[in-house]
Parts: C-alpha cells; structure tokens; sequence
C-alpha cells in the first residue's frame, strides 16, 4: 500500500509537470528547433512593388487569387520560448497553378496574375506574424508547400519549408523525407476550417529558432 506522503508526492509531481507542459515556453523548448530546409530556386529575381502581407490581392488589380484562401499565423519564439520581436518574415509559393513568379518557372500553365507570390511582415512584440495566402498546391516533382524566411539582426537569414500536415504526397517528396522522422511534426500545419470568416481555411505555424547569447540563430 502507498504511504500518504508518497501519494501527496505524486500529486505535485503531476502538477508541476502539467503545468510544464501547459507553459507556452516549456512546449517550445520541448518541441526544439524548426528544421533548415533549402530556399529553392524559385526565391523572387526582383520583389514585386506590392510585397505587404497579403498574397491573395495584387495593388492596382480588381481580381482575387484562385486557390484557397487561408490565413497563416503563428509565433517566433526562441528555444527558451521567448517571442523574437521585430523580425521581417517572408513566405513565397507558387500560384494555384503550380507557377513560381520567377523568370525560371517555365511550367506550362498561365502565372495568375492576381497572386503576388511573395509577402513579407514584421513580429509584433509578441513575436506574431500573419499572411493571408492560399493553401499550398502540388507542382511536378514536389508536395505542396510554402518556403519561408526569418531574418533576425546579426544572423543569416533562417529558411524553411511549410507543408499540409497529412498530406499524402508528403511522404514521397524528397525534400520533406530529409527530416527526421520524429521530427517532422516541426514543419506542418494543419490547414483547417477558417475561424475569422474571411478565409476559407486557417493554418497556425510556429518557428522556433535555436540561439546562442541571446541571439536568434539556426
């Protein structure tokens, strides 16, 4: 029979794990760093005039993007889980066509010209960022994702690559078969339901960046 001492033990062993667990900071520290992954060569040859945070709308253009319209948000934080503030965050894709606004995409299909391809913003000083996108769509030879970019002072930049958590291509894409299987959780997002009403789908995507005296780095 377990003594009343040891039962008090456990209770508050539990907690304080609990707790742990439920801290924003512990769970970025347990999750560990996001995974590098390579820009690609379809990063933009010259950024587009209209280059704010929202790719579905193009300045001077009536029309929408084709495709599925998705918020992606989230935080950067550090291994610690501290926010890194002030930041700039870039994300690029192809359109729902599978085109790259780039001059070396010669895919067959027509560019949309409603999609800027590329957006970037700046962490608040809780380490948010947001874009209003499309989901990502598949192309020859590749899952569907998004690249991404965060530039911290002092550091190179750090890239990455978004993709759909449970997306069967996922697992014949090569990119995506380099990581680790443990720790591929780190690099998908759950493109579900949109809550706001305004998009079709919402997509919560944090970066962790490991660092060294206080510094973002990767």
């Amino acid at each position: 029979m377990t003594s009343t001492p040891d039962k008090k033990r456990r209770v508050v062993l539990a907690g304080i794990a609990g707790a742990l667990l439920g801290s924003p900071s512990m769970a970025a520290s347990l999750l560990g760093a996001t995974p590098r992954q390579p820009a690609g060569p379809f990063y933009p040859v010259e950024l587009p005039l209209d280059d704010d945070n929202d790719l579905t709308q193009v300045k001077g253009r009536d029309g929408i993007a084709k495709g599925q319209m998705s918020d992606l948000h989230g935080q950067i934080l550090d291994t610690n889980g501290r926010p890194i503030t002030g930041v700039r965050v870039e994300i690029w894709q192809c359109d729902a066509n599978g085109r790259y606004r780039h001059p070396g995409d010669r895919g067959g299909k027509a560019l949309d010209a409603n999609f800027q391809g590329h957006g970037r913003a700046t962490t608040d000083n809780e380490g948010r960022y947001r874009f209003r996108t499309i989901r990502p769509v598949p192309y020859p030879g590749r899952t569907p994702h998004i690249h991404m970019a965060v530039f911290a002072p002092g550091e190179r930049p750090f890239v990455t690559q978004l993709y759909i958590k449970g997306e069967p291509r996922n697992d014949t894409d090569f990119l995506f078969r380099r990581i680790p299987t443990e720790r591929r959780h780190l690099i998908v997002a759950d493109f579900a339901p949109g809550r706001s009403g305004e998009a079709e789908l919402d997509a919560r995507f944090n970066v962790i960046l490991a660092s060294t005296g206080g510094t973002p780095s990767a």
